[in-house]
């Protein structure tokens, strides 16, 4: 069958939108998707000597701050860890199940594990569930071929890359390391980096906040540094805000009762031994 040939659109596509619109009015029952904000703002660069992991540490359920120094960098393998974003529970339960498959895959070949490995189990594992796993995360290590830092993706796409953030403070991070990043960074200027890509993350998203955490992966070993920077500190008030009752008039009153009719009324005995 042939086609005319048309020159390409740019722009983003809505013509679905009116057909979803139909489905969801006509169907009843029918659960549509929508988007999950991740939360969380998680950075990490490759430099001369090896790989820099950063996170922030604000765990939020909704707009509530459920916890404000939550660990966010987790260990896959002596020489490989992993910063994760998204739901807080797929993410934990994901990393404790990649290291224990990377301890068992260690002692069937008694190799010391590759950063590739981790990368191509996970992402299986992920595509395997087609995004429901709410994990986003950063792999970095260093094995004996060198240092590596992957992002790997809810649905198991990923990314071989020099340097990468995730999380909803994707966008201020990101930023920061494409304007500051260069090849052969040393230590020193590479943890400063991550430190100032998450802390831009933490300022201009409320998903993201306290502390930064930033782990460093060589040749030589691990180091986990916990609160290397803590951009908003919050101030103390500067005075009392406090007004007798009556400041404010009241200009008018209403009441309105409220008819409240009772549909059940069930009693259930406690069983006592």
């Amino acid at each position: 069958m042939l086609h005319s040939a048309r020159e390409p659109q740019g722009g983003f596509s809505f013509e679905n939108c009116q057909r979803n619109a139909f489905l969801e009015s006509s169907l009843k029952g029918l659960r549509v998707p929508h988007a999950r904000k991740t939360g969380t703002t998680i950075a990490g660069l490759v430099f001369e000597g090896g790989v820099i992991l950063g996170a922030d540490t604000r765990a939020t359920n909704d707009s509530v701050v459920a916890n404000k120094n939550c660990e966010k960098i987790h260990f896959i393998a002596p020489n490989i860890y992993c910063c994760g974003a998204g739901v807080a529970a797929d993410a934990e339960m994901t990393t404790q199940l990649m290291a224990s498959n990377m301890e068992l895959h260690a002692l069937s070949t008694g190799r010391k594990p590759r950063v590739a490995t981790v990368s191509r189990m996970l992402r299986q594992m992920l595509f395997r569930y087609q995004g429901h796993i709410g994990a986003s995360l950063i792999i970095g290590g260093v094995d004996i071929t060198g240092p590596h830092l992957y992002s790997v993706h809810p649905h198991g796409s990923y990314s071989h890359l020099l340097f990468t953030a995730m999380g909803s403070g994707q966008g201020p991070a990101i930023s920061v390391l494409e304007d500051r990043f260069k090849p052969d960074m040393t230590l020193e200027e590479g943890q400063q980096l991550v430190v100032e890509a998450v802390t831009a993350g933490i300022l201009e998203d409320l998903g993201s906040g306290s502390n930064v955490d930033v782990c460093v992966i060589t040749q030589a070993g691990i180091k986990i540094q916990r609160a290397v920077s803590t951009p908003a500190v919050l101030s103390k008030r500067q005075g009392k805000y406090d007004y007798p009752k009556g400041t404010t008039a009241v200009m008018k009153e209403t009441v309105t009762p409220l008819a409240l009719e009772m549909i059940e009324e069930t009693v259930q005995t406690m069983e006592v031994e």
